[in-house]
């Protein structure tokens, strides 16, 4: 308004701006006349000459391009000529044949390629539309010819009631370069349905064909071009409802088609001409942002349709009151709770659902990978029950049941939610609904069954959150608190064979009952001991009194670890008992036996005591090392009675040294603290100086374990008076 003023304002000004709107004015009515005569030059084409309006060749798909709704119903609405002289576009015809050049022209060579033709036709799909029974409807088809030199060109049609071309004048004639044949294709229907028909174009190199259709009745629904969603929750669902009417002229019978995030309920219907029904359309986002897709429509008839679809997803207001949940230390078959809450700060119903798995494509993962066991599960049990049916084929019938119970199982495999299941976490309610504006508590249950710490990560799944929330959960499950009164028993010294036994008390300090038990030792020596009772039930604040009794054969220095195992515990009770395993202890009552002067072949007795003062008894031998091997030596009394000549003169030399200690008894057992009276006999046979030792071997102890000295000395004067003896 203010430009106008100020051109009125300025009259010479205003003179050539009001020219120049009514040269644009006058431009405009003459371009509408233009356009309104070429519409009226189609309706009454005869036998004219009429080139295409400069179309341009596109591929088959961009002229066959989908259709938005709006499109659909404009070119619905057009006449016959209408739609013609709409026509911007045309592909290349298909050819069906190539024809010898040779026998129809001596112009072989041609610049054009194999796969276009010699003539372009235009329109490349001749369509009939919106038309009445038994009137006439005619179409021009104009075959351009794209060579450089003159060629021939014939349409050829099939018998056909409702079709009919009209050739040119001219038709036996070359048409030359970049100038159009134009025939006419007559149409009669006989009443308001589809028709279809080719037309088949001979040229002197190939055959090509036009199709033709007829478009009887259609039935059109009044989609909107586009649905906006504008900005929905994420993992949300959001509808809109359409309201469709069918426009058309025929009963609509269509499905519908979409993919996700968007779906459409009901996908598939039928409408009468005139009447309208409900779409609903949902639009649920799996990850935040642009969404966009197209909706398709087929149409029975062949025809498809899209609108545009599109929605923003967000994040809502939703939360949890912490990311981190510890609690406290819980006995063993015992419980403990703690809460967490979920905070919904938004407008919408949250539906939450505690998962196992921190996105949907590992759950997927998890799903296809249980599906591929059962699978292969499958097919090994198939394989065995064909072998079966080898032998029995009335088996096969049931070849049917084993499939479909795999199948069963894998569709529950499928259908399952994947929500968190545990024997030591427990969470009520797995899943629910949340108000808008509002919290709901979680309470986890721990039930520990081992004492350890125990760790768990939990995803919170929920409408308005693109990611799961994650909950770490921290437990410590407490065992059993049972200890001896002593880490450490030492026993000292104890004898060998003997027994003892001690007593050690095993303390429950905890809240729940224990259920203990001995770990058996693998030790030689641990085997020694023997525990009563090996096993039992300790109550909360309770004793339980255990027997250890020891025995051993093995000598030595010992530290043995005992480990008592508590049900629930991870670690065993640790009892450390150490010694050392003596033999018997024992003495003489003298300190050497002194035999002195000794002569030739007089027994001469000492007497002594082996006093055993351990509280164990002692098994014993008693010999003298050194002593001869030989025979027992002979007494001088023995010698003479008997007459013999003694066999230790100079010129006969025994072989063996002769045996001339004896000791009574040799061997025996001592009670404990008790003693054995020893008398050591020599009868020396042997001119000597003796210096040896009275050995003790005690049984299970080992050899020579005491010695006791023995002296003699040999007097050679008591020998000269023996030898004078007549």
């Amino acid at each position: 308004a203010e430009s106008l003023g100020l051109f009125k304002r300025n009259p010479r000004l205003w003179n050539k701006v009001n020219s120049g709107l009514i040269t644009c004015r006058r431009l405009e009515e003459s371009m509408g006349a233009f356009q309104m005569g070429l519409v009226e030059m189609l309706k009454g084409f005869k036998s004219k000459v009429l080139p295409p309006l400069s179309p341009r060749v596109v591929t088959k798909e961009e002229v066959n391009r989908m259709l938005t709704p709006s499109e659909f119903l404009k070119e619905m609405s057009l006449t016959t000529e209408q739609r013609l002289a709409n026509t911007r576009l045309m592909c290349r015809p298909q050819i069906i044949e190539l024809l010898d050049m040779g026998e129809t022209t001596h112009q072989k060579f041609s610049g054009i390629d194999l796969d276009q033709a010699l003539f372009q036709p235009f329109p490349s799909e001749i369509v009939f539309q919106n038309y009445t029974p038994c009137e006439v409807y005619e179409v021009p088809l104009v075959l351009r010819n794209n060579d450089k030199i003159p060629r021939m060109v014939k349409v050829v049609e099939e018998s056909s009631p409702y079709f009919r071309v009209v050739s040119p004048k001219d038709i036996g004639h070359k048409v030359a370069p970049g100038v159009p044949s134009i025939f006419r294709i007559l149409f009669t229907p006989e009443e308001n349905k589809d028709y279809a028909h080719v037309l088949t174009c001979i040229t002197e190199r190939e055959k090509f064909i036009v199709p033709i259709k007829a478009r009887g009745a259609r039935a059109i629904l009044d989609f909107p071009d586009e649905l906006n969603f504008s900005t929905c929750p994420v993992k949300y669902s959001t509808q809109k409802i359409l309201l469709v009417r069918n426009i058309g002229n025929k009963d609509a019978v269509f499905h519908i088609k979409t993919h996700r995030p968007f779906s459409v309920e009901p996908s598939v219907g039928t409408l009468n001409v005139g009447e309208s029904m409900q779409l609903e359309v949902e639009f649920e986002p799996r990850t935040v942002g642009s969404h966009s897709k197209r909706l398709f429509v087929h149409y029975d008839t062949g025809e498809k349709v899209f609108l545009s679809l599109y929605g923003a997803a967000i994040d809502m207001n939703i939360r949890l009151d912490r990311n981190s949940l510890f609690i406290e230390k819980t006995y063993i078959s015992l419980a403990s709770q703690r809460t967490v809450t979920i905070h919904n700060r938004s407008n919408i119903i949250a539906h939450f659902q505690w998962k196992i798995f921190a996105t949907q494509e590992e759950e997927d993962r998890e799903k296809c990978r249980v599906c591929d066991d059962l699978s292969k599960e499958e097919k090994n049990e198939t394989d065995e029950f064909l072998e079966e049916c080898i032998i029995d084929p009335s088996l096969r019938e049931r070849l049917s049941i084993l499939s479909r119970t795999f199948e069963n199982q894998r569709r529950l495999v499928q259908a399952d939610s994947m929500l968190f299941l545990s024997n030591i976490f427990t969470i009520e309610p797995l899943e629910g609904d949340i108000w808008p504006n509002s919290s709901a508590e979680i309470t986890v249950y721990f039930n520990p069954l081992e004492a350890k710490l125990y760790q768990q990560t939990v995803y919170c799944d929920i409408s308005g959150r693109e990611i799961r929330l994650p909950l770490r959960i921290r437990g410590e499950g407490m065992g059993p608190k049972i200890h001896f009164n002593f880490e450490l028993l030492d026993i000292g010294k104890v004898f060998v064979g003997s027994i003892h036994c001690y007593e050690a008390m095993l303390s429950n300090k905890g809240s729940i009952d224990a259920l203990f038990n001995v770990i058996p030792p693998t030790s030689a020596l641990g085997a020694c001991f023997v525990f009563s009772p090996k096993e039992g039930i300790i109550e909360p604040n309770g004793v339980q009194a255990v027997q250890i009794s020891f025995s051993s054969a093995i000598l030595g220095h010992f530290e043995e670890e005992f480990l008592v195992n508590v049900n629930g515990s991870p670690e065993p009770v640790k009892l450390i008992i150490r010694g050392c395993v003596i033999g018997p202890t024992f003495h003489f009552n003298v300190p050497a036996l002194h035999f002195g002067d000794v002569s030739f072949g007089f027994p001469h007795t000492l007497i002594c005591s082996l006093n055993n003062t351990s509280l164990v008894p002692m098994t014993f031998k008693l010999r003298v090392p050194g002593d001869g091997n030989g025979r027992k030596s002979i007494s001088t009394c023995e010698q003479y009675s008997d007459n013999k000549i003694p066999s230790w003169n100079k010129d006969k030399i025994p072989i063996m040294k002769p045996k001339e200690f004896t000791i009574t008894p040799s061997s025996g057992t001592i009670r404990p603290q008790g003693f054995a009276a020893i008398r050591v006999t020599l009868c020396s046979n042997t001119v000597q100086k003796y210096e040896l030792a009275l050995v003790v071997d005690v049984e299970g102890i080992g050899e020579e374990v005491l010695a006791l000295l023995i002296t003699a000395r040999y007097h050679a004067h008591l020998l000269s008076i023996f030898l004078s003896l007549p």
